[in-house]
């Protein structure tokens, strides 16, 4: 179930999956290792900011191409 009353400029955790082409588990971990910040929600439905989404996405993109 997803977060309906969240702040604009923020991505659910199954919207940032989508926007990186990964899974859930692959947003956790992504947290985990350090490369994406939570930026509000909760503990069990976190948010993400569209920019720090864009930019990882931006260098996994670059990444894969080189």
């Amino acid at each position: 179930m997803e977060t309906l009353n969240i702040r604009p400029g923020h991505l659910t955790a199954h919207q940032t999956a989508q926007q990186l082409g990964i899974g859930l588990d692959g947003v956790r971990q992504l947290v985990r290792r350090g490369q994406l910040q939570r930026s509000g929600g909760s503990p069990r439905q976190p948010w993400y900011a569209v920019a720090d989404v864009a930019t990882l996405a931006a260098k996994r993109a670059e990444a894969k191409a080189a």
